[in-house]
């Protein structure tokens, strides 16, 4: 199923027919004029796939419908909030940034084919806000061969982040599963004493790359977990899953997984008794799994790689990319709920015009993944940055949050603050 993104138009180019305007915009957007090997070109040649004097095309394969929908939709969400702010205020000049979106149901299959679709089709420039490790795994090797940027998937897999390999075409903004499991582990040890750490995950390769970073956080410390339990992919089937981690009397379970199972998973234990505390990564969707929790979400844990997205909310002062987030997501859907995963594709696409504006006057995909390679520390109003020649992840933090009692997310520094 093509589910089209409204257009949202967008200083690479025209800079001296349109130069002044363009750079005022720039810099309104919050980004510098670096550029990475500019030339004298007004605009980017005509062979650039999905790039005209009038337009920018991005593609987009991710979950729509089925289990993971809340996710692709709203990664989907921000990233046209952010394109279309960019377009407003002019920042790419006259071209205009268009996000084009397929849906693969986080099914690997479907991931593959849409991918080829973009490319061979759709005539994309780039790939960006792909939802999952398995559809990534899948899709990577398609838009490698292409030499297609793939940009900002929502996933921390590890081999997303391997630079100078099978990421080489990839430019990551978030943090990795690696990151969130050995911060959750580092937490309950030091905050809550616990050392019976079970794990329950998805049988896929997003669950076994969540699996693989609790195991090494635990072997740093000499540790194993007390218990395992696997669910498969796509479906709600936690009651075997449930029985194996209960077995293990664990006093905290990691769970790694979309938010339909977890929460089955965490409403299962609980209504068997089995109350353990509950911490899980930041894929699941968080909005997705408070709704889906209800009054039984109070107390668990979900660890976040974006800042709270709403200010008046998180108690606490936010960086001022969250104020221009609400901004624009209102602007572009004035209903919208604000979310972490909305936010984080906010973040995308305004990671997306940064690195346009640093290819210079000609856009074309090698320049767009070297100015990606050479970046460095990139300031979004706050919320930062940084990338390497063989660094092209450029978050490594991680955030707490809770569901409370009335089903809301609040953010904390500890876990222990929270079980007061």
């Amino acid at each position: 199923m093509g589910l089209s993104g409204r257009a949202v138009r967008g200083p690479c180019q025209r800079r001296r027919a349109r130069g002044a305007k363009a750079c005022a915009a720039a810099l309104a957007f919050g980004f510098g004029a670096a550029t990475v090997g500019a030339s004298e070109a007004e605009s980017a040649p005509e062979t650039t796939t999905g790039v005209s004097a009038e337009r920018i095309l991005f593609g987009q394969s991710a979950a729509l419908t089925g289990p993971a929908e809340e996710l692709g939709t709203n990664m989907r969400l921000g990233i046209q909030a952010a394109f279309r702010e960019a377009n407003v205020q002019g920042a790419l000049g006259r071209r205009q940034l268009e996000l084009f979106s397929l849906d693969d149901r986080y099914e690997p299959e479907r991931a593959i084919a849409n991918t080829r679709e973009l490319i061979d089709q759709k005539k994309v420039f780039a790939l960006i806000g792909a939802v999952g490790t398995p559809t990534s795994r899948a899709a990577v090797p398609v838009a490698a061969a292409a030499q297609v940027p793939y940009v900002a998937p929502f996933t921390g897999a590890a081999f997303l982040r391997d630079a100078p390999g099978e990421g080489a075409h990839v430019i990551n903004l978030r943090a990795s599963y690696n990151d969130e499991t050995e911060a959750m582990v580092a937490r309950l040890i030091a905050d809550l004493r616990i050392d019976r750490i079970a794990v329950m995950y998805q049988d896929d390769s997003f669950g076994r790359a969540g699996h693989s970073g609790v195991l090494q956080a635990l072997r740093k410390r000499g540790m194993t977990p007390a218990a395992i339990g696997v669910y498969p992919r796509n479906t709600t089937a936690v009651k075997t899953a449930l029985l194996d981690v209960r077995a293990g009397n664990p006093g905290a379970v990691i769970l790694v997984g979309a938010y339909r199972p977890v929460a089955a998973f965490i409403a299962w234990a609980r209504h068997i008794g089995f109350d353990p505390v509950f911490i899980t990564i930041s894929f699941v969707g968080s909005n997705a799994l408070a709704q889906e929790l209800g009054a039984g979400g109070a107390g668990v844990f979900v660890t976040q790689v974006v800042p709270f997205p709403e200010s008046a909310a998180s108690g606490a002062e936010a960086p001022p990319v969250v104020s221009a987030y609400a901004k624009a997501l209102k602007a572009l859907a004035p209903d919208a709920k604000p979310g972490f995963v909305s936010l984080e594709g906010y973040l995308a696409g305004r990671l997306v015009v940064r690195t346009l504006l640093a290819c210079g006057d000609e856009i074309t995909r090698a320049r767009f993944l070297a100015a990606g390679a050479q970046l460095g520390r990139i300031d979004l109003d706050g919320f930062e940055l940084r990338y390497g020649p063989h660094d092209n992840q450029g978050s490594d933090r991680v955030f707490l949050t809770m569901i409370d009692e009335n089903g809301r997310y609040r953010p904390i520094e500890t876990l222990r603050e929270a079980m007061r």
